[in-house]
Formats: C-alpha cells, structure tokens, sequence
C-alpha cells in the first residue's frame, strides 16, 4: 500500500530525514513514535505531498507522490496537529464543502456526510459553528473532514495533542475501528498512545528508522536475556545440582529468603528462552516447594529510551567533532570574507523559515 525509500528532507543545513525507508501493508494501524524533534511531521509532510523531499520516493497504492500527485493525494486522508478548520462555517456546512473540494459526486455529499456524522458521534453538534467547540469535537471535525471521500490512507498526526483523559480514550476507539476499512497511519512522542492503539510501531529519532515492528516483536528484539526471581524452601546445594542441568541458565545467584528455609534465587536465562515450566517441574522433582516466581522484562519504555539515547549520544558526539573542526577553520578565515558568510547564514535562515510549516490546507 505505502512504500518510502531512502526518504531525504533537509531544512537549510538541518536534516530532519535521513535514508528513511520501510514499507506499510494495507488496513493496519501504524506508529511513528519518536521524541519531538525526530522526523515524524516532515515524514507525514512528505507522504501526503505537502512539503517534496530531497531524495528518494514515496509510493501510495503504486503512485508516486511526485511523479503522479494528483493520483497519490486522492488515496489520502490528513488530519494535521492543527485541524484545518474553517470556524465560521458550521459542523454541516464544512464537512459538505470539504467533500466538494474533494471531488465528492455531487448526488453522494449529503448521505456520506451524514454517514461521517453518525460515525464520529457529531450530529448533536452539526448545526453549530465550529467556533464554539470543544478541543474534542474540533478533533472529530478534523478527523471526519479526513475520511471525507472515503481515502484508502489516513495519515493523523498527533491526534490526541490537547484531549482530556476521556476524550483521548474516545478518539482512540475512534481510530481503531477504522482498521481494516483504511490504513491508518499516526504520530506521537506518547508512548502510552501508539502502544494502545497500533499494530505496529516505527521508531523515529533524529530522522532515522530505529526500529520497526509489533510492540510484542520490538520488547522480544531488545529483550535479551530474561531474569526469574525463585523463591523456595531448601537448600542452595540443592539448587545448584538442578540449575547445572538446565542448558538455559547463563548465571545464578543466591540471597536468604524472609521465610524461614527460603532461599531467593535469581537466574539470568539465554535470549528468546522461557524455562518457567521446565524449572518448577525440576525443583518439584528435588523436594523444593516453590513459594514464588517471577519474570522480569523490560518495558517498551525502556526500548524507546534506549533506543534514543543511543541515538542522541551518537549525534552529540558528532557535534562536539564538527565544533572542533569549525574551531580550527575559523583561525584562517579572512574579515573580509565575513560578508559573504553572513549572507549565507540570512539565505540557510530564510529557506528553514519557508520549509519549516506545518499549516496544511484541506
């Protein structure tokens, strides 16, 4: 359905995309998760065909974004962070002129708006100027002037920026139930949010694809090795002739336990093993009640963390290089070449503040 290759967007001399490529299948729902900062907006930008990369390609259901825009964009529904919303026209008024700017038949406008309207919960508040709603009702303005002209592709970046805790659960109901129907593609630095909502999950920091895959794939991708905490009644000789059978168990270590004749043992096991049930059957097979246990993972939490941070580390280092090496070059530049470079620094400022919006029309 979506095919981004090698995807490049710079902003001046600023990066923001980097080599980006991955592929999405029809009818799931995907996240681009990432700290601000990471490229989601610009990749969205650059998917719908609003801003035009630098290099590489963007396929929507096999039309190219900037060979064949017109043909790419009608496959598209886009809900920006800022709701393109026309606030004095009416929930009816600006959903029916949303459908003619989309080419809507003029005999379909009416029962696919209010098809929009009974879907997304918006006929109480049909007849009322878009001014005087809630953030929440905005939302679903935004995200049914979206699915106007029923798209194949809809593409919402931060949906839930702004939502109190129940609106945030309703728009997510929202979007999952249009798995299936649509390929559904949204952006978020909220782990919580893409977690409870995707099937898969694209991590994004500084420009660069992390890592891609289910949030079940991405905890067993980084998972490494499991730890157990076994609490039992026996004695540490006992476990230790057990565990020296088990091929799984990398290390061990003992601790008291509270209980008296409890001891605590703490096994590290090898990557992709769970030795769970082989462990218990031993330690019942050995005469050593066990009183607990429990397994140890990390969480996607820590996945993302990590994941950035390695990133940041990475580019930080990169800085302090290049600082260096400005440092060295800055001892032979001449006064009268300092014109020329500060006309070069008005022109870089002057092409990120033209590249750098984020307004959307509809």
């Amino acid at each position: 359905m979506i095919q981004v290759e090698h995807l490049v967007k710079r902003y001046g001399g600023r990066t923001a995309v980097e080599d980006l490529t991955f592929t999405l299948e029809p009818g799931g729902i995907y996240g681009f998760l990432g700290p601000n900062g990471a490229g989601k907006s610009t990749t969205m930008n650059v998917m719908t065909g609003y801003v035009a990369a630098d290099g590489g390609r963007v396929v929507i259901d096999g039309h190219d974004i900037l060979r064949n825009p017109i043909a790419a964009k009608s496959c598209i529904g886009y809900l920006p962070e800022v709701p393109p919303l026309y606030t004095d026209m009416t929930v009816r008024e600006f959903l029916l002129f949303a459908a003619q700017l989309k080419l809507v038949p003029k005999r379909e406008r009416k029962e696919q708006v209010e098809t929009l309207l009974e879907k997304l919960s918006l006929s109480e508040v049909s007849g009322r100027l878009i001014r005087n709603l809630s953030k929440g009702y905005k939302q679903r303005v935004g995200l049914a002037q979206a699915l106007v002209g029923n798209p194949k592709v809809l593409i919402l970046d931060e949906p839930m920026v702004g939502l109190d805790p129940k609106q945030i659960i309703e728009m997510r109901e929202l979007i999952k139930s249009l798995a299936g129907e649509h390929t559904v593609i949204l952006s978020s630095h909220i782990l919580s949010e893409v977690s409870a909502v995707c099937d898969h999950i694209l991590i994004l920091s500084r420009g660069k694809l992390m890592a891609s895959g289910s949030p079940e794939e991405l905890q067993r991708m980084m998972q490494g090795g499991t730890t157990l905490s076994v609490t039992v009644i026996g004695e540490q000789e006992q476990a230790k002739a057990v565990l020296a059978q088990m091929e799984e168990v990398e290390q061990y270590q003992f601790d008291a336990g509270e209980e008296e004749g409890s001891i605590v043992i703490r096994i590290e096991t090898k990557e992709d093993t769970d030795i769970r049930k082989a462990l218990s059957v031993a330690l019942a097979g050995a005469g050593m009640p066990i009183l607990s246990m429990s397994r140890s993972e990390r969480s996607l939490e820590d996945i993302f963390l990590e994941l950035t941070a390695a990133e940041a580390e990475t580019i930080e280092e990169d800085e302090v290089q290049d600082e260096a090496e400005s440092d060295l070059g800055n001892d032979n530049i001449q006064t009268n070449d300092m014109g020329a470079e500060n006309e070069d620094e008005i022109e870089d400022e002057s092409e990120t503040e033209g590249g750098e919006s984020d307004e959307s029309d509809l």
